[in-house]
């Protein structure tokens, strides 16, 4: 057995979603009791700070789970830490280029323990109310546990994607500039809570987790499920030229939109070493995001949008001229990921199959024309570069803005230069077709929506990762 499997065999746990939240009038945040953790992402022995706020002043607790399949129950309690005593903390100024950063007393730490494998990490504030007939209230925390083993799977997390999202503490996103929604100027910072997911519907399992439970845990838990040896990491993790050189595959999940140009050259390095690229992903590699230390110093808690990938692609010109100057631009992302961000981005359809014969259908079942429905969206990708060894388009159709602007996405096959192979599956949601693991909402997009687990999905990624991993 490997460790995923060994992980798995344990029980899981029946209670470890949030029951009750409270969100002030913004919507976003849970002021009753919310928090955030020192570092993205962490390996065992190394120590994880907890920072929280309570208001009123409080008494709590924090239970970490393990999220992963665990008999279908989808997460294992680690331990319980507290209780503790939290106060009001202060909601930070509006900084420079509007940044909402918080430097808040340490609440807790935890050493990883030795035996805590890879994996994302749900830490569960609860308030202890000091009598019964008191309600209690919840947030999560969420942190990755990684290391450098050499696994079959690489999972990279799109955390930077979560955090140019988050509007914590009232609206402050990559998003909500008065200048735009599409320029250099906010800066956002992991120093603060994950308000609750603020785009295309509502979650309240979000609250704390990031984007991680509205579209990538599906993944996670069906790989975990089937027994695959799978390793995780944040996007910050991924800025170490060499961090996924010993694993056969990699996996880009679910809206994985922001990306440091030293990922970017850690992935291509790793394609160029041999190394299968799955993209189960959309509106990927769109933006160029820099990271940058905390007012402490800290490494790699602040991103802003530089610029757009693309190179030369006419998208990334036409986002220069109406929303630059920027002062990064990124390689055209199709020679990375087969296809590139298109204007529209925004949008759904069916997944249409167009080369039934191709190996990744094998045992689908799938003819010419057969639909996955909803399958593409909310945002996907397109317009393949033509010099691309090897590329066959295995699937391909039109997404439409609520019935108008449509667009032509594509989802691609092509050769890596020693034997391995890039698929992107040109969609956000390829992980609502895999599994619908408790704590996981169904998502209902404003464009199309995803009817959840499809055996062809399923088969279409065993099929890649039985070549991935031979």
């Amino acid at each position: 057995m490997n460790l995923i499997q060994q992980e798995n065999a344990k029980a899981g746990s029946n209670d470890w979603q949030l029951t009750r939240m409270r969100l002030d009038s913004s919507g976003y945040r849970c002021p009753i009791i919310e928090g955030y953790c020192s570092r993205q992402s962490v390996k065992a022995g190394e120590t994880l700070d907890f920072f929280v706020s309570a208001k009123p002043a409080a008494r709590f607790k924090i239970e970490i789970f393990r999220t992963g399949c665990y008999g279908g129950k989808g997460a294992r309690l680690m331990t319980e830490l507290g209780p503790f005593d939290a106060q009001e903390q202060p909601t930070p100024p509006v900084g420079e280029k509007r940044l909402r950063e918080c430097r808040w007393t340490k609440s807790a730490s935890i050493t990883i323990p030795a035996d805590w494998i890879s994996g994302v990490y749900l830490g569960r504030l609860t308030t202890l109310p000091k009598s019964p007939d008191e309600p209690y209230w919840q947030s999560y925390v969420v942190f990755i546990v990684t290391d450098d083993r050499p696994a079959d799977i690489l999972f990279q997390c799109s955390d930077n994607t979560w955090q140019a999202y988050n509007r914590w503490p009232d609206n402050y996103s990559l998003y909500t500039d008065p200048k735009g929604n599409q320029g250099p100027w906010s800066d956002v910072s992991f120093d603060r809570p994950y308000a609750k997911y603020a785009q295309i519907y509502e979650n309240p399992q979000s609250v704390g987790s990031g984007e991680w439970l509205c579209f990538e845990f599906p993944a996670a838990f069906w790989l975990e499920q089937q027994g695959y040896d799978v390793t995780y990491c944040s996007n910050a993790d991924m800025i170490t030229p060499d961090h996924g050189l010993k694993c056969k595959s990699f996996i880009s999940i679910g809206h994985d939109e922001y990306w440091d140009l030293r990922q970017y050259q850690s992935v291509e390095k790793m394609k160029d070493a041999g190394v299968n690229l799955l993209f189960l992903s959309g509106n990927s590699v769109c933006w160029v995001t820099p990271f940058s230390p905390n007012a402490d110093g800290v490494p790699n808690r602040r991103i802003f949008r530089g610029g757009p990938y693309g190179g030369d692609y006419k998208y990334a010109v036409d986002r220069e001229k109406d929303h630059g100057p920027y002062p990064h631009r990124g390689p055209d992302e199709g020679y990375l990921m087969g296809v590139r961000n298109i204007d529209p981005v925004n949008g759904g359809g069916d997944w249409v199959c167009t080369k039934p014969e191709h190996w990744i259908f094998e045992g689908t079942g799938m003819k010419a024309g057969d639909k996955i429905p909803g399958m593409i969206g909310w945002e996907y990708h397109g317009d393949p570069p033509k010099d691309l060894p090897g590329l066959e388009v295995v699937a391909a159709g039109t997404a439409f803005q609520g019935g108008s602007r449509p667009q032509q996405w594509q989802a691609v096959v092509f050769d890596g230069p020693k034997g391995n192979f890039i698929f992107n599956a040109s969609t956000i949601w390829w992980a609502q077709g895999l599994s619908k693991p408790p704590g996981h909402m169904p998502v209902w997009s404003h464009y199309s929506r995803p009817h959840g687990t499809d055996k062809r999905v399923q088969r279409i990624t065993e099929n890649l990762l039985k070549r991935a991993l031979r």
